[in-house]
């Protein structure tokens, strides 16, 4: 009993739970057809909001305040500049991943520049650069769908043991992460200085180096998402990373993240990205609206972060 009761005050547990559920509603009202190929799309499309979650949760850990509004910005621009570079070729699909990772360093280091050069607010600095960026990705797109290579395409829309590779990819960089935050001394000084950035000051630790990496690190991640993203949906699109703005930060709070800082919740990333997914999957299934679509979504959300809430007040 007291097992059962240590997992349940775990924060991603209700995440993980509020998927399954959704999952069986969904299964449930198809008869059960749909089972396979519904679990394979959920973790197919969860990749994605997991990668880029996944960076935006390292920047909202680093506490208050903290958070990238320039991810949608940075997946459309690395995901047109990779594509066009490769320029459908094979041989050049790892000079597009270069470039894709340079894009996101580029921005990365221009996030943090106006956050501590000019000292501006990260919200503003961030939302500032994603103008900039979009704009660029716009002047170099100039409308056009530009295809990836088809060995890149191929790669990202298979399957190995039945696991999407997208997935497999969202897997490792999860784990790296889980690592990173887990057992580097990396991991113990963006809790330390989301906890408290003054007194991880005077504790010695390079506060201004720590959040110049994580701002970069949360590009490169939002950058190879958009490598990924064109890939595997046939080109880059100008508007391909706009619904990962709220995204990137709803599967961060929802997978039991602290808004405040000091505590990062990887395995939260995947319960909540899943279960996104299967929300909307679920309201399609059944018929609803775009407009109620949307309202529906927003209550479960809430319902869902009142309960992990309410169970950790309970504490």
């Amino acid at each position: 009993m007291s097992a059962v009761r240590n997992l349940g005050s775990r924060p991603w547990i209700w995440s993980f739970a509020a998927a399954a559920i959704v999952w069986v509603a969904t299964v449930w009202f198809t008869g059960g057809s749909s089972a396979f190929g519904l679990s394979q799309a959920t973790l197919t499309f969860a990749a994605f909001s997991i990668i880029v979650g996944v960076g935006q949760m390292f920047v909202i850990t680093l506490g208050p305040g903290n958070i990238d509004l320039s991810v949608p910005a940075t997946m459309t621009l690395s995901g047109t500049l990779a594509l066009k570079v490769m320029d459908v070729q094979d041989g050049m699909i790892l000079v597009g991943l270069l470039v894709a990772v340079l894009v996101g360093v580029a921005i990365g280091i221009g996030n943090y520049a106006l956050i501590k050069l000019l000292r501006i607010p990260p919200i503003i600095a961030t939302l500032s650069m994603s103008f900039i960026v979009q704009s660029f990705a716009i002047w170099t797109n100039r409308g056009l769908r530009i295809k990836p290579p088809e060995m890149l395409s191929s790669f990202a829309t298979s399957y190995s043991f039945g696991i999407p590779n997208v997935a497999l990819i969202a897997l490792l960089i999860s784990t790296v992460a889980w690592v990173l935050l887990e057992k580097s001394i990396y991991g113990r000084w963006i809790s330390a200085i989301g906890q408290s950035s003054f007194a991880a000051r005077m504790a010695g630790i390079p506060v201004d180096g720590t959040r110049f990496v994580t701002y970069v690190l949360c590009a490169v991640l939002a950058a190879l998402c958009g490598y990924l993203l064109a890939s595997f949906s046939g080109g880059a699109a100008l508007n391909m990373g706009a619904e990962y703005l709220l995204m990137s930060i709803a599967v961060v709070v929802i997978g039991g993240t602290a808004v405040a800082g000091g505590n990062s919740n990887v395995p939260g990333i995947w319960g909540a990205s899943l279960f996104m997914f299967l929300v909307v999957s679920m309201l399609n299934t059944y018929g609803f609206g775009a407009g109620v679509r949307l309202i529906l979504t927003g209550l479960i959300i809430i319902a869902v972060i009142l309960a992990a809430g309410g169970r950790k007040a309970v504490r």
